[in-house]
């Protein structure tokens, strides 16, 4: 496969200071007097979430697809624009950077303001191609950026990453954050694309922890604190994926072989646990497991999606358990090719795993019938609404991207999005939601809707960067929406000081 790679099995189509905070366009973000912990995702501390859309095709300063990402401030406080083009934003736009292609956002210092993390994997550092760096912007009362200075995570040998920086290492094609159990800040960095000596996209992923930034680099070479599941091997592509609690976090590794059976998938999970500074290996998984059903296949891609949300069994007195949901999108169900599957684990403090579910459009109850080519699990989101309460099934759910989904050959890869509880039967309260059914948007072919999904405690917020450029927006559904249901909330170009200008709006969103 090579150096080639952007995203498997689908291929996707692809300022000025503000009084407040960094940007151009809309009004200023209202100071507030301080940041107050415990709010997530409140860049500029007034106790109002915010959101962050990224548009990583959109065309800045007449440079195509160099990047954009868009912060909405919480409460009808305006908005703001982040480029490369921005003084105060490290680097320029560059022709194919995609400026914002992940985001996550966490309190790297633990001011109480929240922070945003925008990866960009396909810059150009020196004379290295899609080298990939990531960057954290960090939130103030007086709005996201106009604080402290950005902190640059990058390869080189007076660099804060480990390595060289080379060419297609993809640093910042996925990245995770948040505290740990213990109240410590940590920031994960994929580099699907390092070569692990000589071993072209193995893979590896950056651990950053404490508000001291301290980084270590993994492989599925790595020793330090535990033998990582794995061995690095070619296309391997381990960091693709990355998903977090407080007390775990998982790594998705897409191109796994098993045996000979290529691009089979597979995911490794960690604690938080630190040996020097490096997160302690806890187990594998994969469908070579008599534990885990299903069997490895040509193309399976299990772990090119993952979530995971605190878990607290019934009678249990505090949380340290997760719930790890692994994407299964070239997953063939009987004769029917790629039509994708989700499976859902259980961690335990210890470290042990065990299987709860198995879930596809063919599962008892479930809406919808599984087809060929639907990439059911090609994206995941999931949340848990009362993490220190014992879970159910009103409490923990995830959404699933289904992009290859059609209803009729007329809109071939409209897609959708399948809602599913994670405790108890899957088909018990699960719900859809599709292009002209719930999302308000004209139906039509390559929509590929369910390719950007993003969590909070009360909204799942669906991005919709393609098909007709007027439906380009991204909707907030409550996580209790029927099925067809209408969203409570819409961000889109031209509204709200967004500029009405873009390529695809919404492609990520945080």
């Amino acid at each position: 496969m090579g150096k080639t790679w952007r995203r498997a099995a689908v291929t996707v189509a692809a300022g000025a200071l503000l009084t407040s905070g960094l940007g151009s366009g809309g009004t200023p973000a209202a100071a507030a007097v301080a940041c107050p912990s415990g709010v997530e995702s409140d860049f500029n501390g007034d106790g109002v979430r915010d959101t962050a859309v990224a548009d990583p095709e959109a065309t800045v300063d007449g440079v195509a697809k160099a990047g954009a990402v868009h912060v909405v401030y919480g409460g009808g406080k305006g908005s703001t624009t982040i480029t490369q083009a921005l003084d105060t934003i490290p680097g320029a736009p560059e022709r194919g950077d995609q400026y914002g292609y992940s985001l996550a956002v966490y309190d790297a210092d633990l001011d109480g303001c929240s922070d945003l993390v925008v990866g960009t994997p396909y810059e150009d550092l020196g004379t290295a191609p899609d080298a990939g760096f990531v960057q954290v912007i960090y939130g103030a009362t007086t709005g996201l950026g106009s604080g402290k200075a950005v902190k640059e995570f990058l390869q080189g040998s007076d660099k804060p990453l480990a390595g060289a920086a080379e060419a297609e290492d993809w640093v910042g094609y996925a990245v995770a954050a948040g505290k740990t159990s213990a109240g410590t800040p940590f920031l994960l960095i994929g580099s699907p694309g390092e070569s692990i000596g000589t071993v072209e996209d193995a893979g590896s992923f950056f651990y950053v922890s404490g508000t001291a930034q301290t980084v270590v680099g993994v492989s599925q070479n790595t020793e330090t604190a535990g033998a990582v599941p794995g061995t690095a091997e070619q296309d391997d592509r381990f960091g693709s994926t990355l998903a977090a609690t407080p007390t775990h976090f998982a790594v998705g590794t897409p191109g796994e072989a098993l045996g000979t059976v290529a691009f089979a998938g597979g995911a490794a999970y960690f604690s938080h646990t630190l040996t020097s500074n490096s997160p302690k290996p806890l187990g594998g998984l994969g469908q070579d497991q008599d534990e885990i059903s299903g069997a490895e296949e040509v193309g399976d891609q299990f772990g090119a999606a993952l979530a995971m949300v605190p878990y607290r069994a019934s009678g249990a007195t505090s949380t340290t358990e997760s719930l790890l949901v692994v994407g299964v999108p070239g997953e063939d169900l009987a004769t029917t090719v790629d039509a994708g599957a989700v499976q859902v684990f259980r961690l335990t403090a210890s470290g042990t795993f065990s299987q709860l579910a198995w879930i596809d459009q063919n599962s008892e109850n479930v809406e919808e019938v599984a087809d060929a080519g639907d990439l059911f699990g090609k994206r995941l989101t999931a949340v848990n609404t009362s993490p220190n309460a014992t879970s159910t099934a009103t409490t923990t759910k995830v959404a699933i991207g289904v992009p290859g989904d059609e209803s009729s050959e007329e809109h071939s890869d409209k897609g959708g999005v399948q809602i599913v509880p994670l405790v108890g039967a899957p088909g018990a309260s699960d719900q859809w939601i599709d292009p002209g059914y719930g999302i308000p948007s004209t139906p039509a072919p390559r929509m590929l809707t369910g390719l950007s999904l993003a969590a909070t405690p009360s909204l799942l917020y669906v991005g919709m960067p393609y098909g007709p450029a007027e439906g380009h927006a991204v909707y907030g559904f409550p996580w209790s929406v029927t099925s067809g249901g209408a969203p409570t909330q819409t961000i889109k170009p031209g509204e709200g000081g967004i500029p009405a200008t873009g390529v695809a709006f919404g492609a990520t969103v945080r």
